[in-house]
């Protein structure tokens, strides 16, 4: 039995000196590679550091014969995953909080409140709309997508489209003058 114990050090060390190796061969390739694919230079020690990661999870990556070929491999494995987390999470699209560019907003705890209570209020509204009406409104101003994208996924014309939006915002400017 310790005989056991100790073949499994002695593959977990040879497994860490064939990582170590890889990092010593690899890791200005990688860091290359991802420079010229990625514009976000604070990712790419990420993207290098997630190659590794896969290598070691893989666990065999000293029977790996074309270890050049499986590591870049790896590498737009990594790269496709981020590009789609990004896409999937609109990172494009978020704005950083900076104090010069935010210090006037008031994130008060009343200021908090009120915007809850208007936001609630905002959806009551929309629930007051009937199904379709809702989910083309939501899909053109909170999504932003385009009426022709929409027409097209909701299986309508165009100007169906148009209609249900202008009816959209007319009860939203109705509701929101009672109030």
């Amino acid at each position: 039995m310790p005989r056991h114990s100790s073949q499994k050090s002695d593959t977990t060390d040879s497994e860490r000196a064939a990582i170590e190796a890889l990092s010593r061969e690899f890791r200005t390739s990688l860091t290359r590679y991802f420079s010229k694919r990625c514009k976000e230079t604070a990712e790419i020690d990420d993207l290098v550091q997630e190659v590794f990661l896969r290598l070691v999870k893989r666990s065999t990556v000293t029977d790996v014969t074309k270890v050049r070929a499986y590591v870049f491999q790896t590498a737009s494995s990594v790269l496709n995953d981020w590009l789609r987390r990004r896409k999937a999470r609109a990172a494009g699209k978020h704005e950083e909080f900076s104090p010069e560019t935010h210090a006037g907003m008031d994130f008060s705890p009343d200021r908090v409140l009120i915007s809850r209570d208007r936001l609630a209020e905002a959806i009551a509204i929309l629930m007051e709309m009937p199904e379709r009406r809702r989910t083309i409104f939501v899909l053109r101003r909170m999504e932003g997508l385009r009426y022709k994208d929409i027409a097209a996924r909701l299986g309508i014309s165009v100007s169906a489209v148009e209609r249900h939006m202008r009816r959209a915002v007319l009860h939203l400017i109705e509701r929101l003058e009672d109030e």
